[in-house]
């Protein structure tokens, strides 16, 4: 079937059924500016669901999303400015109080650092560059992993962990989370399941997700 007229198909149906549920929250929105509290940082991956993972409504959500959920460090931000001016949007902006940075199971990007990639992908290459650090850290424990899905699987909670760091070398999100109007969160979605690791820092480990 056409994957185009499914999606022409799809609008149909959620245009009809689902978006007079909150037409009025949208039009509010419209009117007077969005104003979420959340930034999420997610995976381009089509198979993580952002519109429906978390219950969200329009407005709940700044969503930034790219290839393996990576934030590059502040000073490599003006090489990759599209992150950083998100990231500043969302921060200076919009005035989010909280940012999630929310990874994956079976990442192909995280899996990607292990790979040979074709030189002609050389956007690609030099995005991953940013994780390389993620992949040599991982590597420092390579002897505890049995096989190479738990090695992907640790590199790809390690990214969360690293990605939190980079966040921190923005000022403008030190600043912020100094006065304690800014919360960082790591999160690691499962694509099995649908379930939500969270990632508690003083101990070091991803635990189940709690209110």
């Amino acid at each position: 079937m056409n994957p185009i007229n499914n999606l022409i198909r799809g609008n149909k149906l959620f245009r009809k059924y689902h978006f007079p549920d909150f037409k009025d929250e949208v039009i509010e929105l419209i009117e007077n500016g969005q104003k979420p509290e959340v930034l999420l940082i997610s995976c381009c991956d089509s198979r993580v669901t952002t519109d429906f993972m978390f219950g969200n409504k329009p407005g709940d959500l700044f969503v930034l999303r790219n290839i393996g959920n990576f934030v590059p460090p502040h000073e490599l931000s003006g090489d990759f400015f599209s992150v950083a001016a998100a990231v500043e949007y969302a921060v200076n902006i919009l005035n989010v109080s909280n940012i999630i940075v929310c990874g994956h199971s079976n990442c192909g990007a995280c899996e990607s650092l292990y790979k040979d990639i074709p030189e002609e992908n050389a956007n690609i290459i030099k995005w991953l560059e940013i994780a390389q650090p993620i992949k040599e850290f991982t590597l420092k424990n390579k002897d505890l992993y049995k096989t190479k899905e738990e090695l992907y699987q640790a590199t790809e909670k390690n990214s969360v962990k690293f990605q939190i760091k980079n966040l921190l070398t923005y000022p403008i999100i030190k600043e912020k989370i100094l006065n304690n109007n800014l919360k960082i969160h790591g999160w690691y979605y499962s694509l099995i399941d649908g379930s939500i690791l969270a990632y508690d820092e003083k101990k070091d480990i991803f635990k189940e997700l709690d209110l």
